[in-house]
């Protein structure tokens, strides 16, 4: 479901003003639903840039905004701020629609050159992605030219370890992906297979903070400029969750129950269980950080977590989506 788009109007005469809210020109922002990561189009006469391109599901949909978007042209160029399955499930529906030059991840390359679903993470979070391929690879400290504006790659592992930021210094713009949102950031993952995480994600909200951000757009969630108290509700967060590291095994299992059940809308118990058993990061995480608790007892906690929240109905043995 798209929630909202934000445009600048005129792709070739708005002008920039990050610091009231407006996007930079040339740029719209197709603000996704959940199971969906915001996509970021950017254009400048005949350089068109797509930033994330959502999840499988979506993918026709998403082929279908930038479509009707571009009027015509192209898409030149599709960047993926990591290649989490949200975030790049439509990269092989607009290759094949335009075959863009993509840009992913240097940290990803090589999974993505021999398609390891493992490494790539869809395996072990039973979620989707159609095999794309890539032609470029983005690095930190890199300098890209897009849509009329100079933009910086940041590095931001944490939620991923081969995540990257862009960051437009002239208009005060920041192209977060997962790495912050106006209340929080992404499940941070490698900490769920005993991996470090955690001084990674406050590193990159440190780096953050010293630079003259004016606009995020983030991952997920609304466009916001209250940047300097969105800093502080993450660093707020992840001080919540390294005091205790069960706290971030649980939401992560939340979190990816959740997601499930945006993409199937509703899921008997039965299901659930043996999706549970095929995802091995769950299994990871259930054996490990959450002691050994059993598949069901897991099953009925997140459940009744997810219910508490409105993020969900029970009726019986089926768990519906609630958005």
């Amino acid at each position: 479901m798209i929630m909202q788009t934000r445009t600048s109007g005129n792709p070739q005469a708005a002008p920039a003003n990050g610091a009231s809210g407006a996007l930079p020109r040339g740029m719209r922002v197709f603000e996704r639903g959940w199971l969906s990561a915001n996509n970021v189009l950017l254009v400048d006469g005949d350089d068109t840039v797509l930033i994330d391109s959502g999840y499988l599901s979506h993918a026709a949909q998403t082929v279908a905004l930038v479509e009707s978007a571009l009027q015509g042209r192209p898409l030149r160029r599709l960047i993926n701020t990591h290649l989490h399955s949200d975030h790049c499930g439509g990269n092989a529906a607009l290759q094949r629609r335009w075959q863009p030059q993509t840009w992913i991840p240097a940290g990803d390359a090589d999974a993505v050159v021999r398609w390891d679903t493992d490494a790539l993470t869809y395996g072990p979070t039973g979620q989707q992605c159609e095999r794309f391929t890539s032609d470029a690879l983005l690095h930190d400290g890199q300098a890209l030219r897009l849509g009329g504006l100079d933009w910086q790659v940041i590095a931001a592992p944490g939620h991923d370890p081969h995540a990257v930021m862009l960051y437009a210094p002239e208009a005060g713009t920041l192209i977060s992906g997962d790495a912050l949102w106006q209340n929080g950031f992404g499940v941070i993952f490698p900490e769920l297979e005993g991996e470090s995480g955690f001084a990674e994600q406050q590193a990159v909200l440190e780096r953050i903070a010293t630079l003259d951000v004016r606009l995020v757009i983030p991952g997920h969630g609304a466009v916001f400029t209250d940047v300097a108290e969105a800093l502080e509700r993450a660093a707020g967060r992840l001080a919540y969750l390294r005091a205790d590291p069960k706290r971030n095994a649980l939401h992560a299992m939340r979190v990816l129950l959740k997601f499930k059940l945006l993409e199937q809308r509703q899921m008997r118990r039965d299901a659930m269980l043996a999706w549970m058993e095929s995802a091995t990061l769950i299994e990871t995480v259930r054996t490990g950080a959450l002691g050994g608790i059993s598949r069901p007892a897991l099953l009925d906690d997140v459940m009744a977590a997810l219910v508490r929240a409105g993020a969900a109905r029970l009726e019986q043995d089926l768990l519906l989506n609630q958005d």
